[in-house]
């Protein structure tokens, strides 16, 4: 079975060891044929630390860390411009 990868962007670094990626995923309407947008939040666990708000990051599937943490981070892909 594959791990499920995502690409997302992080909302929110206010816990401990613990990121929320915002994933946008598009989608063609079945009856109007247009192209929409869903966003879904996902916490991910970030062991280090190291991310901060508007980075662009992947994350994988894992096996349950917490009640509603189910994904870890693998690697930052782009770093935020944003100082915070």
């Amino acid at each position: 079975m594959p791990v499920k990868q995502q690409i997302g962007v992080v909302i929110s670094t206010k816990m401990q060891k613990t990121i929320v990626v915002k994933i946008e995923n598009k989608y063609l309407h079945p009856i109007y044929s247009k192209t929409m947008l869903k966003t879904k939040k996902y916490l991910a666990h970030d062991d280090l630390e190291q991310c901060n708000i508007g980075d662009q990051v992947l994350v994988q599937e894992c096996r349950p860390l917490s009640k509603r943490k189910r994904w870890k981070l693998v690697k930052i892909i782009l770093k935020s411009s944003l100082i915070t």
